[in-house]
């Protein structure tokens, strides 16, 4: 694995996480890297210090959790202003719009974990919505 600085062109500052190089180049040529702040897909590598592992390290480095939450308030920001929110009606929209009832959208809400199973089975594709970061411990 390989950490990266990354900042997006309004200088929102960032970690992202890769495979290896490669794997950076390829999102970065893809276009598939994202402010997790402000949804800007003008992304770049900051400016940042060499990490020296130890000999044997087997763990990857901590992020601190000011980062998590930073991260998973930028998260929650660009899906709340990108998707519709449908509440517990989250798996019958899901439906209507895998199976062509509606049109194409993005849409956040509740459901149950049979619920999601279901979903899965069925070939819906689903993720979780992160946790509020002014509700995390």
């Amino acid at each position: 694995m390989i950490a990266y600085s990354l900042s997006c062109s309004r200088g929102h500052e960032f970690d992202g996480w890769f495979k290896d190089s490669a794997a950076y180049d390829a999102q970065e040529n893809d276009g598939a890297l994202v402010c997790p702040i402000c949804g800007d897909l003008k992304i770049r590598k900051a400016i940042m210090s060499p990490s020296v592992s130890k000999k044997n390290a087997s763990t990857l480095p901590a992020t601190s959790a000011d980062a998590v939450r930073q991260y998973t308030a930028g998260l929650q920001k660009f899906i709340r202003h990108n998707a519709e929110y449908v509440g517990p009606r989250f798996a019958e929209e899901a439906r209507k719009i895998h199976y062509g009832e509606v049109d194409e959208r993005h849409i956040y809400g509740e459901s149950t974990t049979s619920e999601v199973k279901e979903l899965i089975d069925e070939g819906i594709e689903v993720a979780p919505f992160p946790a509020d970061p002014e509700k995390m411990n």
